[in-house]
C-alpha cells in the first residue's frame, strides 16, 4: 500500500485498538468463506494445512500480538492486522518484512522461542507498511547480537527503492528479477516475482521450499473476501494471473500480510468471487448508460461522468452479491471500491 495510505491506515488502527477493547472482545467473529476448521492461537503447537487461528479479529483488537506456529521450523506473527513469518534456523533466524511500527513486538515474539540473532531479513516489496520497521529493529538488535542481520530483496525491490529515494534501509543482497533462489542455512528459499505484477510493479511471492510455506503479503486476505482495492492494489489488471501463479506452488501455509492463515482453498475463493464480480459489473455496465445520475444542464465539466459512472455500476454489483457474500468479513466496505476497479478494468481492456 503507499506511504500515504499506510501511515493514515497505521495511525487510526493504533488509535482503535487503544480504545474499549473489553467490549470489542464480545463481538462475534465474521463466518469463514471457506468453512475453515479454527484452533485455538499456539505458539507451540504446529498446524495441519487448512487450519486456521480462531477469533483472529478479537486477538488483534485485545492482544499486543498472536504468534502461531505453522510448522516446526515457521512462525505466523500477527498484530494490528498485520502479519509476517519468521523461521529459526539452527544458528539463527530468517524474518520475512519487518513491519512498521512493530519492531519491538516483533521481536519480543521471537525472543519468546528462541534467542538465536536474526540474521537475515527478506523485504518482500517496497511498500513501507510492510518494510519500514526494518530500521528500528536493527537498532534494537545492535547491542544484542555481534553482527546485524544482512536484509534480501529483488533487483525490482532494490531499483524502486533507489528510483523513489526510500529512506528505509537498502538490501545488502540482492537476488535476480523475476525469479532466483537463496539458501538460508538448510532452507532453500525461492523468489517468484510477477513480471506482470496487479499490486506492485515489484510484487512477489517468496516460498519456503522446506517447509511448504508462501509468503506473498497483499496478494490476498485469507479467510475473507478481497480487501478495499483488492488490498491497496494500484491496478486489477494482473490479479488473476498472479493469484494462478502462486496458488500452482507447491506450499500448504499461506501468509498474505493481512487476514488468517491462508490455504489454497483461499485463492480458490478468491478467484470464484472475482468471477462473480466480474460478471455482476459487466452486467451493470451494460445497463447504467453513460452519464446516469449526471444532470448534464448544471455542469461545466464532463469529468464528473465517468466515476458516477462507476459508482452507480460498483451499487448494483455489490446488491447482486450482497444475497451470496454479504455476511463474510468486510463486505460492505470492501467490494464497492473493487468493482469500480473492476469496471475500469474492464472498460480499458476488450
Amino acid at each position: 500500500m503507499s506511504i500515504k495510505n499506510s501511515f493514515t491506515k497505521s495511525v487510526f488502527l493504533f488509535s482503535l485498538l487503544s480504545t474499549s477493547l473489553a467490549a470489542v472482545s464480545s463481538v462475534a467473529e465474521a463466518p469463514s468463506t471457506v468453512g475453515a476448521h479454527y484452533v485455538p492461537q499456539s505458539s507451540s503447537k504446529v498446524l495441519a494445512p487448512g487450519e486456521k487461528v480462531a477469533n483472529l479479529f478479537n486477538l488483534n483488537m485485545t492482544t499486543p500480538y498472536t504468534l502461531q506456529r505453522i510448522t516446526e521450523n515457521t512462525y505466523w506473527y500477527q498484530s494490528g492486522f498485520y502479519g509476517t513469518i519468521f523461521y529459526i534456523g539452527d544458528k539463527g533466524v530468517l524474518l520475512f518484512d519487518p513491519l512498521e511500527q512493530r519492531a519491538e513486538p516483533i521481536l519480543k515474539s521471537i525472543r519468546s522461542i528462541t534467542d538465536k540473532p536474526i540474521t537475515a531479513i527478506v523485504y518482500s516489496h517496497d511498500h513501507a507498511d510492510h518494510i519500514s520497521g526494518a530500521d528500528d529493529l536493527l537498532k534494537l538488535l545492535k547491542n544484542s547480537q555481534k553482527e546485524q542481520p544482512k536484509i534480501i530483496a529483488s533487483k525490482a525491490t532494490n531499483k524502486k527503492m533507489e528510483l523513489l529515494g526510500s529512506n528505509i534501509k537498502k538490501p545488502t543482497k540482492v537476488l535476480n528479477w523475476p525469479n532466483d533462489t537463496f539458501k538460508f542455512e538448510d532452507l532453500e528459499v525461492q523468489l517468484h516475482g510477477f513480471e506482470h505484477a496487479a499490486h506492485t510493479d515489484d510484487h512477489s511471492a517468496w516460498l519456503l521450499v522446506n517447509e511448504r510455506v508462501l509468503h506473498a503479503p497483499d496478494l490476498l486476505n485469507a479467510d475473507q473476501p478481497p480487501f478495499w482495492n483488492f488490498a491497496g492494489s494500484e491496478r486489477f489488471t494482473y490479479l488473476e494471473q498472479n493469484l494462478k501463479t502462486a496458488d500452482a506452488l507447491k506450499w500448504d501455509f499461506f501468509n498474505g500480510g493481512h487476514g488468517n492463515i491462508g490455504s489454497h482453498d483461499d485463492f480458490a475463493f478468491h478467484l470464484k468471487f472475482i468471477a462473480d464480480l466480474k460478471k455482476e459489473v459487466a452486467k451493470a455496465m451494460g445497463e447504467v448508460p453513460f452519464g446516469y445520475g449526471v444532470d448534464v444542464a448544471k455542469i461545466n465539466a464532463h469529468t464528473i461522468m465517468l466515476p458516477t459512472w462507476y459508482g452507480e455500476i460498483a451499487k448494483r454489483a455489490t446488491d447482486a452479491l450482497r444475497p451470496k457474500y454479504g455476511s463474510y468479513y468486510g463486505f460492505e466496505t470492501a467490494v464497492p471500491a473493487n468493482a469500480e476497479m473492476v469496471a475500469e478494468y474492464l472498460y480499458s481492456y476488450r
